[in-house]
């Protein structure tokens, strides 16, 4: 199954990647700053949306850089993300990159976990 999204997703990002902008028109940094929390996600992800619904809850203020996988530059940061922490073909959304850390998906345990990674980054 992961495969087979995974391919999906490679193949909607190609399609996807004709546009080298966000849709904010701002271009993506093209590498990852351990100093920032970054959220990789697409707009038709479920669990992407159970995920931001519970930052916004709960994290109002959180400096979080929203990284967009269905643009060109989101998708070469999501690469550059998997190399980083190993992940190979195993890439899912959403994920999340926080310093050292990495958290990939979102479930009912998913919340006690991110709220655990992301306490260096609380102000």
């Amino acid at each position: 199954m992961k495969k087979i999204f995974f391919s999906l997703f490679v193949l909607i990002a190609v399609l996807c990647g004709c546009d080298n902008q966000t849709s904010n028109n701002q271009a993506v940094k093209t590498s990852l700053s351990d100093d920032k929390v970054y959220f990789f996600y697409y707009n038709e992800c479920p669990y992407c949306h159970e995920a931001m619904d519970y930052i916004n809850q709960k994290y109002p203020n959180l400096p979080i850089t929203m990284v967009n996988i269905h643009n060109a530059g989101g998708y070469k940061l999501l690469i550059e993300c998997a190399k980083k922490y190993n992940l190979g073909n195993n890439v899912g959304t959403p994920l999340f990159a926080i310093g050292s850390k990495y958290m990939m998906g979102w479930s009912a345990d998913s919340p006690k976990q991110f709220d655990e990674y992301i306490k260096p980054y609380l102000k």
